[in-house]
């Protein structure tokens, strides 16, 4: 979904029509409110936020999924450390 020019609105017509950009917001547009002609907030729908919540929720999932595959071919190809010394090197490289 797009922004339409319309969908931007500075922060002075947001606080005088607040009332009316909720509404549009519940029916389904999203609002660009400037701050000095710059992008500043968005208004959204409550349910569109928890919707876009739980989209990065399931991406960071995938994301973690991904990693724990990749560890899994790390071991079975051998390229493994002990843990204790690699924490210790860790360690060491942060300090210095």
């Amino acid at each position: 979904m797009g922004i339409a020019a319309s969908d931007v609105v500075p922060l002075s017509y947001a606080r005088a029509h607040f009332s009316e950009l909720a509404e549009e917001v519940k029916g389904g547009a999203e609002k660009i409110i400037t701050k000095n002609g710059e992008r500043y907030i968005a208004l959204i729908d409550a349910q569109r936020l928890d919707y876009y919540h739980q989209l990065e929720r399931e991406r960071i999932h995938l994301l973690l999924i991904d990693e724990t595959g990749k560890g899994l071919d790390d071991v079975a190809a051998g390229r493994v450390k002990e843990a204790r010394s690699a924490i210790t090197a860790l360690k060491r490289r942060r300090r210095a």
